[in-house]
């Protein structure tokens, strides 16, 4: 009989520590992978309006800027300097803040309002669930993000015309979007440059950034280094200015420590669950696997059986810990105004193997030396 199929029967024999086995592996795989991709969503939502301008491939700020969230306004002039760098196709305006909000039924909350350019209306989402982008010429007008909308009028349906005082100044809603999830759960307000410098105080300067998009043929990475040489201003591309803003939030803050700390007591849950139990497991079978060697099975055969086990193991807790990340992620997604947006990337899994792999290594190497070290003839004296 084929050695593997035998240490396959062994475990099969004992389904309370095979399902012991099983649950281990499984419940520390989902907590890696699920707050893994908890993780990743959460710092991808720190660039979030980065990612909704898609027609600006190149952003310009201040050079003192740090990330998306730090703002330190530029002249009016600015805009002009940088339509003037070779390269650079169009360039508009963008502002963003924090202004206070408050509906008729009493509702209060702070939201992100972001100003686009007037006359093209560059910086807005692509996706308009009720309304139009033509919509936002009107005077007062506004465009909310549909979590926004569900959060300011819960149980309500959506609908246009709605008012709202942003500031104590009137606004209605002309259209709903849908958004990409920003990092902080705000309602998302756009509308256009000069409605929003209206709704907060001025100061000298009110320019936030400026969005510019590269000619046909140029690197948005080449012009941006046109732009910062020629202006003295900050200009990335859009991809490096959502990495840069992702790099930010990973290293100034606690969000990598926190995920880090809930993943590595799953790595340990995992060590001391899966271990103990698999070590049980070999130590009750001590007999089975002297007998082996007794009739002549060598050390290295047992430790393939042994590994066997293991792999069989760990193979399917993983695949039930993996699957039950994806089945949370979906259905969260989907029920949850929250997770909108979180998936779960392919890499995830794939990393989360890792661990896995390293918890039922460490396992079946706490449970080897009880194996290996067996003498046949004392087990079966019973001293063992």
């Amino acid at each position: 009989m084929n050695m593997f199929s035998v240490a396959l029967k062994m475990l099969f024999a004992d389904p309370v520590k095979y399902i012991g086995l099983i649950f281990g592996v499984a419940f520390s795989t989902l907590l890696i992978t699920q707050q893994g991709g908890i993780f990743a969503g959460v710092i991808a939502r720190t660039s979030s309006l980065i990612t909704d301008a898609q027609e600006a491939d190149i952003w310009v700020m201040d050079p003192a800027v740090a990330y998306i969230d730090s703002v330190k306004p530029l002249r009016d002039v600015d805009l002009l300097r940088v339509k003037g760098v070779v390269g650079v196709s169009w360039a508009v305006p963008f502002y963003k803040a924090i202004a206070p909000l408050k509906t008729f039924d009493g509702v209060v909350e702070s939201t992100l309002l972001l100003g686009i350019d007037d006359y093209s209306l560059i910086g807005a989402p692509q996706t308009f669930l009720l309304g139009a982008l033509e919509n936002l010429r009107t005077p007062n007008a506004i465009a909310i993000d549909r979590a926004g909308y569900l959060k300011l009028f819960p149980g309500k349906p959506m609908e246009l015309g709605g008012e709202l005082e942003l500031n104590d100044r009137r606004a209605f809603i002309a259209a709903i979007v849908e958004a990409s999830a920003p990092f902080a759960t705000t309602p998302v307000i756009y509308t256009r440059y000069s409605q929003a410098l209206l709704y907060l105080p001025q100061g000298r300067n009110q320019m936030s950034f400026i969005l510019a998009r590269s000619r046909n043929g140029n690197a948005p990475d080449d012009v941006a280094r046109a732009i910062s040489a020629q202006t003295g201003l900050k200009a990335l591309s859009s991809d490096n200015f959502a990495s840069l803003t992702q790099r930010y939030y990973m290293i100034n803050t606690a969000i990598p420590v926190n995920f880090g700390i809930v993943i590595s007591l799953g790595i340990l849950v995992g060590v001391a669950v899966v271990g103990l139990t698999f070590y049980m497991f070999v130590f009750e079978n001590l007999q089975q696997y002297a007998t082996l060697k007794a009739i002549g099975i060598t050390d290295r055969l047992l430790v393939a059986m042994v590994l066997t086990q293991a792999a069989a193991v760990g193979l399917m807790g993983y695949g039930i810990g993996v699957g039950s990340a994806a089945a949370f992620f979906r259905l969260a997604a989907r029920s949850i105004i929250e997770f909108r947006g979180l998936y779960l990337s392919w890499w995830i899994p794939v990393l989360s193997f890792v661990p896995m792999f390293a918890i039922v290594v460490l396992s079946v190497l706490l449970s080897l030396r009880a194996i290996l070290r067996s003498d046949p003839a004392a087990i079966f004296r019973g001293q063992a």
